[in-house]
C-alpha cells in the first residue's frame, strides 16, 4: 500500500474501518465485510531520544522564544503546539508552576525549572500573550499576534536550528518530549510518575512512549519469585 501515509495512520485507519465495517453489520445487518480489510502489522513506536549533547547545541543556538520552547517540550516534556500557546495566565510565579490543558482535554499542573523561570522573568505576566510571542518580540519588534500560525512555524524554524548546529539525523520535536519521559523512568524507574509528566490518563498511553526502554530479566529475579513466601511478603 503506497498511498504516502505512515504506516501508523495507516494501521489506525484500517482497524477504524473494520470496527465500522462490524458495527454496520450488528446494527444493520449488513454484509460482513470487516474480514477483507487488510490487516498491517502494528508499528513499533519511534523510539528515538535527543542527546545531551544535541540538547546543549540546540539550546546555545536557539534565540529565546525558541529556547524557552525547546525547554518546555524537553524539561517538561510539554507537546511541541502546547508549548507555544503558554501564557502568563497559566503560570502561578509563587508556586512556580505551569496549568495548561493537554490535547486530550486533561488538566495538568507541572512544576517549572530554574531555565524556564528565568526565560519566563523577562516576560510581562500582564500580557495575554504567549511567553514565546512575548519573547520574539523583544528581540524583533512587533510580532505576528496570529499564535496558530506563530506555532505552526517552530516546526520549520527547528528544522533549520538543527542544520545550523549540525544535527543532520532526524529529530523531530516530539521526540524532545519522548526524551524526557525516557530520562525520567532511567532515572526513577517509576512509570507513573512518567505518566504524572505525560499528562496520560491511560498507562498504555504512557507504555508506548517507553516500549523499547525494556530491563533485561536477570537471574536473582528469577530465583526471587520462586520463594514459597515471596507472596505472603509482598501482599502485606
Amino acid at each position: 500500500m503506497n498511498s504516502g501515509l505512515s504506516r501508523t495512520t495507516i494501521h489506525g485507519y484500517l482497524r477504524c474501518l473494520r470496527q465500522i465495517l462490524r458495527w454496520l453489520k450488528d446494527a444493520y445487518d449488513a454484509p460482513r465485510l470487516a474480514h477483507l480489510v487488510p490487516r498491517t502489522p502494528r508499528p513499533r513506536p519511534r523510539n528515538v531520544t535527543v542527546s545531551q549533547a544535541e540538547r546543549a547545541q540546540l539550546l546555545a543556538a536557539a534565540p529565546e522564544d525558541m529556547r524557552l520552547w525547546l525547554l518546555f517540550c524537553a524539561d517538561l516534556a510539554i507537546r511541541s503546539g502546547t508549548a507555544a500557546r503558554l501564557a502568563p495566565h497559566q503560570y502561578n510565579p509563587e508556586q512556580r508552576t505551569l496549568s495548561f490543558v493537554t490535547k486530550w482535554g486533561e488538566h495538568l499542573t507541572l512544576p517549572t525549572t530554574a531555565e524556564i523561570d528565568a526565560l519566563i522573568a523577562r516576560c510581562d505576566l500582564t500580557d495575554p500573550r504567549p511567553f514565546c510571542i512575548q519573547l520574539r518580540a523583544v528581540r524583533y519588534g512587533p510580532t505576528p499576534t496570529d499564535v496558530d500560525r506563530y506555532s505552526e512555524r517552530f516546526r520549520i524554524r527547528f528544522n533549520r536550528l538543527k542544520l545550523a548546529v549540525g544535527i543532520r539525523r532526524r529529530i523531530v520535536a516530539h521526540d524532545l518530549r519522548r526524551t524526557a519521559a525516557v530520562r525520567l523512568y532511567q532515572t526513577t524507574r517509576d512509570v507513573r510518575a512518567v505518566q504524572a509528566l505525560l499528562g496520560h490518563q491511560a498507562l498504555t498511553s504512557t507504555l508506548w512512549y517507553l516500549d523499547h526502554e525494556t530491563t533485561p530479566v536477570s537471574r536473582a529475579l528469577l530465583e526471587e519469585i520462586k520463594r514459597a513466601d515471596w507472596s505472603q511478603e509482598h501482599t502485606a
